[in-house]
């Protein structure tokens, strides 16, 4: 397509073998396998030539297809462990895409752990990923809950700041955290990049990455028993929305 067209490809990672909570990404949550959100909130947005995802389990491929994605092959164990970068299965993703003849300018990564992102965040996103000149990629980030400036690295019996910054008569770990400068961590909800940034510098990233800020739940992420247990009382209470899910 043309620049001021480019085609984008969503690629879900769903890997089997989570250990916190074992299943993660088909455990049900309020009457649907956790993917299904991602799948459909990518389908609804309208912006993807493909919502392709990448597993290594036939068993979520399955699944996954039942809600409307792709996956036309399965991701190798050799890159499907606890350890494995997420570098390794876009490159390899994109490479067999390419050599299938398909190839897309850019890509998204859409957690299934991000079940409150809706199609309007993705269309948000895009939006300004389209809009912003000279940079790579875009990032979800949200305003960090517990700031870097507070955390200590221990060693033995002692300890020291991680950023030993500020002042030395009030240094950042004695600072209230309204006085901190602000910091803002990444959550798994979106990423999106130019695909040359996986073709020429095997980077997820690139150089110049924007930031995109996530509103509301739309970075929630759920991990743990805890967070499911979370998700599951925003959705029933309404205070957090879930995309509309449907099977094809």
């Amino acid at each position: 397509m043309s620049k001021s067209n480019p085609s984008i490809i969503a690629l879900i990672p769903a890997r089997s073998g989570s250990k916190r909570v074992p299943g993660k990404n088909i455990h049900p949550l309020a009457g649907h396998p956790l993917i299904a959100y991602t799948i459909c909130a990518a389908r609804q947005s309208g912006i993807f030539s493909s919502v392709f995802v990448s597993t290594d389990s036939e068993e979520y491929a399955e699944i996954s297809r039942q809600y409307g994605a792709e996956v036309p092959f399965l991701r190798p164990a050799e890159i499907s462990g606890d350890l494995s970068l997420d570098i390794e299965w876009v490159d390899f993703t994109l490479h067999k895409l390419k050599e299938m003849g398909r190839a897309y300018d850019c890509f998204s990564i859409l957690r299934p752990t991000s079940p409150f992102r809706l199609p309007t965040t993705i269309q948000r996103a895009w939006k300004e990923f389209l809009t912003e000149e000279g940079v790579d990629s875009l990032r979800a980030v949200e305003k960090c809950r517990e700031h870097p400036g507070k955390m200590w690295v221990v060693r033995g019996r002692r300890m020291m700041p991680l950023l030993p910054l500020g002042p030395k008569e009030q240094p950042w770990h004695s600072t209230p955290y309204q006085a901190l400068p602000e910091v803002y961590s990444q959550n798994a909800s979106l990423e999106i990049a130019w695909s040359r940034v996986v073709f020429n510098g095997r980077t997820i990233a690139g150089e110049v990455v924007m930031p995109f800020f996530t509103e509301g739940y739309e970075g929630f992420d759920v991990n743990r028993p805890y967070d499911w247990e979370l998700a599951e009382r925003l959705a029933a209470s309404g205070e957090a929305q879930l995309p509309k899910v449907e099977k094809i």
